[in-house]
């Protein structure tokens, strides 16, 4: 990426320390700002790019005295990075870290335009109203906020906002730990997407924190035979071979493996259920998760999806080649197993070819920065119980984590009980409550006074 494509200095910085702040008080306009800037993202060289909205967000910072430095690893797809906050009393950095990128959506689809960013029914809807848009937004309504009145954290702070996580972040989070490792220098924890967000098991709210990711395994699949006539014999049919591999590997039943951290959230809805978590009872605990379990369902297992295929190019003419896709995905710890029963799947005569081959990782759930994500939830709602999940998904911090950093998901939202919120990531009619979002400020504010 080379030297930093922009920098937005400390000028005239709109501070005024010792005044009051509101952390939730912007953040429904920064949402709906973020999402009417599509940044979609298609995986290849087609989109828009992140660059409005990196600019967007470098301006936020600069109106309160922040400085950011923009980098491009491609014309368009940017990424923005600050240092904030430091006293000087400690020397080890935080990473707050969420991505710019969104999924593409068709707007026939959806019962509003998705990049309009419509207020309707107590909702912000739109693409990347969920993913990942929302925490952006509550990131710097708070870093705003406190930064206007003074409330700058004595810990050092990195600020991240990246390009291309929707597609691995290569072009974004993979860049900067390659090319700008200075930027984290001295970070030891990071925080990211895809936690804090609340379910309902038994009646009780329980804020899932993300400590762990699947691994992830793009693939594809190549078989190659003989070409040929369609009306004719053909034993070595390249079709044949590779869709034999397809259905192998789309039925097979992988085994219950539970990592660490889902044997604590286990035994936490057992304990809500009445019963032991085990490994043979674990499918019935997620079932208690409701729609919930389409996501938790899927961390209790390796799991391989396919999910497209090419052959061919005419009816009656046998192809040299056929090829499919498959979205593997593999827990921490599994690893061998996984690839192992999927060479024996695949069998002889298929090629693999890895598209994006990231690993596993999972952060013990304990320390100081877990128990201030504990106390900032309960602190705004204290019935509810907190408790560690695995995300079968993936997020920037498989890259970060390469820079020795501990991990975790905590973008804290409190939604509806019949809010089947998993089904909007990728979805259509993406959407977040207001109160959510403000909610979930007011929890990341307290959150920073605590870490």
């Amino acid at each position: 990426m080379g030297n930093p494509s922009s920098e937005h200095p400390d000028t005239h910085p709109d501070t005024h320390p010792g005044t009051e702040h509101d952390p939730a008080g912007e953040v429904v306009e920064i949402c709906r700002d973020l999402i009417r800037m599509d940044t979609s993202n298609y995986g290849d060289a087609e989109g828009p790019g992140e660059r409005e909205a990196a600019e967007h967000v470098a301006a936020l910072l600069d109106e309160v005295g922040i400085s950011s430095r923009l980098y491009e690893s491609e014309p368009g797809r940017t990424s923005v990075v600050a240092h904030w906050g430091g006293d000087g009393s400690r020397d080890d950095a935080l990473l707050l870290h969420g991505h710019l990128d969104v999924v593409p959506a068709a707007a026939e689809d959806w019962q509003v335009d998705p990049f309009s960013g419509e207020v309707q029914d107590g909702y912000v809807w739109g693409r990347g109203a969920v993913d990942m848009k929302d925490f952006d937004a509550m990131l710097l309504s708070v870093v705003r906020a406190r930064a206007r009145a003074g409330r700058v954290p004595s810990r050092p702070v990195v600020l991240c906002f990246t390009a291309d996580e929707e597609a691995g972040g290569h072009k974004g989070a993979e860049v900067l730990v390659r090319d700008h490792r200075e930027e984290f220098d001295g970070v030891t924890e990071a925080v990211g997407e895809v936690g804090g967000f609340s379910t309902t098991v038994r009646g009780r709210r329980m804020y899932l924190i993300e400590a762990a990711e699947k691994g992830m395994a793009w693939m594809r699949l190549t078989a190659r035979g003989r070409a040929g006539h369609g009306s004719m014999l053909n034993t070595d049919n390249a079709v044949t071979r590779l869709s034999g591999a397809v259905a192998r590997i789309g039925a097979h039943e992988w085994p219950v493996r539970l990592t660490p951290t889902m044997q604590v959230l286990l035994a936490a809805v057992g304990d809500l259920a009445g019963v032991e978590a085990t490994p043979e009872n674990a499918p019935r605990l997620i079932e208690e998760f409701g729609g919930a379990a389409r996501m938790l369902g899927a961390v209790i297992s390796n799991t391989t999806n396919p999910t497209m295929l090419g052959a061919g190019y005419k009816v009656n003419v046998i192809p040299t080649e056929a090829t499919a896709h498959v979205d593997g995905r593999f827990l921490p710890g599994f690893e061998d197993e996984f690839f192992a029963t999927l060479a024996e799947l695949t069998g002889e005569g298929v090629e693999i070819e890895f598209l994006s081959h990231q690993q596993p990782w999972e952060t013990p759930y304990d320390g100081d920065l877990v128990d201030a994500m504990t106390r900032s939830l309960l602190a705004e709602d204290p019935d509810a119980v907190v408790a560690p999940y695995l995300m079968s998904g993936g997020t920037d911090a498989k890259h970060f984590r390469r820079l020795g950093m501990r991990s975790y998901g905590f973008a804290p939202l409190r939604l509806p009980d019949d809010l089947d919120f998993t089904a909007l990531f990728h979805g259509v009619d993406e959407r977040v409550p207001v109160d959510a979002l403000e909610f979930g400020a007011r929890v990341f504010d307290r959150f920073l006074d605590d870490v």
